[in-house]
């Protein structure tokens, strides 16, 4: 059972580009066989453990509900603290050899947006409206619009594949000019590694 939570993360998170694995899917694989009550958590304990000591991988939960303006969380009532939460793998290697030997090129463009991303929300407080992103973004070449992009391609979609692998939320809000999009740091940009970073 833990070598197949362990391949399932891997391919899982390699396979759509860092977006976290929802714990809901890993107990899937436990549960679909055995129904002892725990024996998921225990098998994702091992999971971790093992994914730490072979491949150099901390896997890293994040807590999806969180406040929201109003006050209310952004999940149902319904649904418990056990579904809110989800995985990312991060590299234990050290900062050096990360660099010298995992860092791919063809992906520091993408890596250089998503700081940008997110300096200019946290700079705006942690919290900012879609036009005034754009209207940032835009003073430095990349239009809302653009869906030829030399680099990304379609801005609008690199954007929100930062929302796909929580670093930014995206929340629909009411206000007297109607309703309009606003971003906020999510559970990755609030994580202290990638916080000093930005």
């Amino acid at each position: 059972l833990v070598s197949e939570v362990i391949r399932f993360i891997l391919f899982k998170f390699h396979q759509s580009s860092g977006t976290p694995i929802k714990r809901e899917d890993l107990t899937q694989i436990v549960t679909k066989n055995y129904r002892q009550r725990n024996l998921a958590t225990h098998v994702i304990n091992e999971a971790k453990k093992k994914l730490s000591n072979v491949f150099g991988y901390d896997l890293k939960e994040l807590q999806r509900a969180r406040a929201s303006s109003t006050g209310q969380s952004r999940l149902p009532q319904s649904q418990s603290s056990v579904d809110s939460k989800s995985y990312v793998l991060v590299s234990e290697l050290p900062l050096e050899v990360f660099k010298k030997h995992v860092v791919d090129e063809t992906t520091s463009p993408v890596t250089g947006f998503t700081f940008v991303v997110l300096a200019i929300v946290q700079l705006a407080g942690g919290k900012i409206p879609e036009e005034t992103l754009w209207h940032h973004l835009k003073r430095m070449g990349l239009h809302e619009n653009d869906e030829h992009n030399p680099v990304f391609g379609n801005n609008k979609q690199t954007l929100e594949t930062l929302v796909q692998q929580r670093f930014l939320q995206k929340e629909k809000v009411s206000g007297p000019e109607g309703s309009t999009l606003v971003y906020d740091l999510a559970e990755r940009a609030l994580d202290p590694q990638v916080s000093e970073k930005v």
